[in-house]
């Protein structure tokens, strides 16, 4: 099965999103499926600039949108400057077996300035070769 990366790149900050379906977190019968999303926040600016909130919506196969808001990402505000890059992964669990999740990530430039970059939207799939997508 093919591994998919997402990218988005905003104000010269390029953001890239890996997911990976967690088989042995997840457990279909009880309606618990889990993911692992692995983000690349690269700066491509001539500025420094520092991470201090995110949004994110995550939608499951019913429609169902969660909003997750709060400071930084994994407890850390970042600062990246010029060429740097931050990574990490965190998780999502979902009561189906597909979805998908977009966001944003609220920055503040070196000279004070906020603005946001956009998170690229990805899914979230179990890898079954013999599920048909709608």
């Amino acid at each position: 099965m093919k591994q998919m990366n997402y990218s988005k790149e905003t104000q010269s900050i390029k953001v890239t999103v890996h997911p990976v379906y967690l088989e042995e977190q997840s457990e279909p019968e009880r309606g618990y499926y889990v993911w692992a999303y692995h983000v690349r926040i690269e700066n491509k600016r001539e500025d420094s600039v520092k991470l201090i909130s995110r949004c994110w919506n995550i939608t499951d196969a019913n429609g169902t949108v969660k909003e997750v808001k709060g400071a930084g990402v994994i407890g850390e505000q970042p600062v990246l400057g010029p060429g740097d890059v931050f990574e990490y992964t965190s998780g999502a669990p979902l009561p189906t077996c597909s979805g998908f999740m977009l966001g944003s990530y609220q920055m503040v430039s070196e000279n004070g300035k906020r603005f946001s970059i956009e998170v690229p939207g990805f899914s979230l799939d179990i890898p079954d070769p013999l599920r048909v997508v709608n």
